[in-house]
């Protein structure tokens, strides 16, 4: 069996996540805001335990924790759920940066056809945005920042703390993308300062389709966000839609495991990295790396082979290594990678990357052993 390294893109769902998920599937058949029974209410503390789960994690209230189907609905939500307050206070400028996941950059375009104004602050070579650069775009109508917190494509982590220290007493919301750091850079979250914050379960382990939108109150308020879908009153009006209790059961397990494990997880996955990194340094190839590995998460290298196409060496390796060359969410089109390309880096660097990512359980000695046959296969390419 081939060894898999696109946890960037969706981590395997851990068996004690999966065995919560079919218990809830065989004995919890009621719906959540049924008021009327007992099963109903079976559902509801299983709804309200998994959101005690995700609060610890994350050391927040649990009534700041709303459920979604992802980050990609929660960052539509965190962004589109605020143009009446925008409309209202007269406060229409975004920031972003231009290394956003699609589900921010998209939105942000979405606001600007709409009347607003965004700016997109592009990184530096390092892969990491300048924070002086994005302050220097703050103006009296800027409403919004908006900053991942790990880049997905190359792991390097934002200055999301610092961006998060300076608008603290400012009059400005903002909002950090998690997907790639939640339930893995723990302790770091929990200092955050931020008003809202996305994440999903399938990055942690946990199951696909849903995630959660964390809604920081400030002065016993939550943050001005409205609803940007209609149906009904679920999760107090911000999304409407029966709460798929399975799925947020196996979220609540993820953040449950992820907040008792994250120690050991993180230090298998930079032991991984290290061995990796050890692997092709001794290999006949010409590695780059690509951003600053002293911002990198643990779990994500993004590198380029010299004189090796990506999609020459994922297709004559996919029979034993999943590897990728960038977002899932775009990769099916190969068009070159707008986060590398944000970078500056050289067409040739760009067309070479690839992107290798593991988990905290991913077994070391499989993935060197398939990795010695990559890096003997891109060796024949090239040589």
């Amino acid at each position: 069996m081939s060894v898999y390294l696109d946890y960037n893109a969706s981590a395997p769902i851990d068996e004690r996540v999966l065995e919560v998920m079919i218990d809830v599937y065989k004995n919890a058949i009621g719906n959540a805001d049924s008021r009327t029974h007992n099963f109903g209410e079976n559902a509801r503390k299983i709804v309200e335990n998994a959101r005690e789960q995700i609060a610890s994690l994350l050391n927040v209230d649990k009534g700041e924790v709303f459920f979604t189907s992802g980050s990609t609905e929660s960052n539509n939500i965190a962004i589109q759920g605020l143009k009446e307050y925008a409309l209202k206070t007269g406060k229409t400028h975004i920031i972003t940066t231009t290394i956003e996941h699609k589900s921010v950059l998209e939105t942000a375009k979405y606001m600007q056809r709409n009347g607003f104004t965004v700016d997109f602050v592009p990184p530096e070579p390092s892969g990491r945005v300048n924070e002086q650069a994005l302050f220097d775009k703050i103006q009296k109508d800027t409403l919004l920042v908006s900053v991942m917190h790990a880049n997905n494509e190359t792991g390097i982590i934002q200055p999301v703390k610092e961006i998060g220290d300076f608008l603290a007493g400012k009059d400005i919301l903002f909002h950090i993308d998690a997907t790639q750091t939640c339930g893995k850079l723990v302790p770091e979250i929990k200092g955050l300062k931020y008003n809202m914050l996305s994440l999903s379960a399938h990055k942690l382990s946990g199951p696909q389709g849903v995630g959660a939108l964390i809604l920081r109150k400030k002065r016993y308020k939550l943050p001005p966000v409205k609803q940007i879908i209609f149906g009904g009153q679920q999760e107090r009006g911000i999304r409407p839609g029966t709460i798929p209790v399975a799925l947020v059961a196996g979220l609540g397990k993820a953040c449950q495991l992820a907040e008792n494990e994250y120690q050991e997880n993180i230090q298998n996955c930079r032991e991984i990295k290290k061995d990796i990194l050890g692997l092709l340094n001794k290999s006949k190839l010409k590695i780059e790396v690509n951003g600053e590995p002293n911002f990198c998460m643990p779990n994500t290298l993004n590198i380029s082979i010299k004189g090796i196409e990506s999609e020459a060496l994922m297709l004559s390796t996919k029979d034993f290594c999943g590897i990728s060359n960038g977002s899932a969410c775009s990769s099916s089109d190969y068009k070159p990678s707008y986060v590398l390309s944000s970078m500056k880096l050289d067409n040739d660097r760009i067309s070479q990357a690839v992107r290798l990512s593991w988990g905290g359980k991913s077994d070391k000695e499989k993935i060197l052993e398939d990795l010695t046959l990559l890096i003997k296969r891109a060796e024949d390419l090239v040589f």
